[in-house]
């Protein structure tokens, strides 16, 4: 979710939730300070707590990241950089810990830009796997368009993944080049954004068209039957 459209997307409970916690769980404080003072704007952003949590943290910074929920009794919220917490995302690691801790997690309703590009895509929405980041070196990510594709196929399900999204425009390419030119594939980038762009097409189309710009802007991925 984009900031510069947070007042459309947000339902008011999320709103109310970034407007009154006292700490929050993030992946980058940078973003998360940014976001919480657009969401909230009359807040003082250095009377709060903001504790990064990443792909890189440990078990113990987990669990002393939770510490205070214990100690102290107050609630913290967890802010994903992009996406939804907990879905491809070091939230998951937080509510574990929260789960063993005996704390109540309590997930916020909010746009998932995963489920909202499969609901545009037109691909099948009855059946279908989220993979996450697909292998960085050519040739794995190769296999695993490869297997997708199969996958798809078989069992008429969609597949969904995503990248780093600097990285977008290779995977891209990769996609153009080794998928078959019937599968259909969506590329949805910028959800909820002012630049959201979706867009379902077959291989063979896509191929006939100049490259939508992905560089550095958050996309989702689908392929299809």
């Amino acid at each position: 979710m984009a900031d510069d459209t947070a007042p459309q997307v947000l339902p008011p409970q999320v709103v109310a939730a970034v407007a009154a916690l006292p700490y929050f769980l993030v992946e980058n404080a940078r973003t998360a300070r940014r976001f919480v003072k657009s969401v909230a704007p009359h807040r003082v952003i250095e009377d709060i707590r903001f504790v990064v949590i990443d792909k890189d943290s440990t078990d113990a910074e987990v669990r002393a990241a939770l510490a205070p929920l214990v100690k102290e009794g107050i609630d913290a919220g967890i802010l994903s950089e992009a996406g939804c917490p907990g879905i491809a995302d070091p939230g998951a690691a937080l509510a574990r810990e929260a789960h063993r801790l005996g704390l109540r997690v309590r997930p916020l309703v909010g746009p998932s830009s995963l489920l909202l590009a499969l609901m545009a895509s037109g691909l099948n929405g009855q059946q279908f796997a989220f993979h996450g980041y697909l292998p960085i070196e050519k040739a794995p990510r190769v296999a695993a368009i490869k297997a997708l594709e199969k996958e798809a196929q078989q069992r008429q399900q969609s597949q969904l993944f995503i990248e780093t999204p600097y990285r977008n425009g290779a995977l891209f390419t990769d996609l153009l080049a080794h998928l078959q030119p019937g599968t259909r594939l969506c590329v949805a980038a910028d959800v909820t954004g002012a630049g959201e762009f979706i867009k379902t097409l077959p291989v063979a189309d896509w191929r006939r068209l100049p490259a939508p710009e992905l560089h550095k802007i958050p996309t989702v991925f689908i392929i299809g039957m």
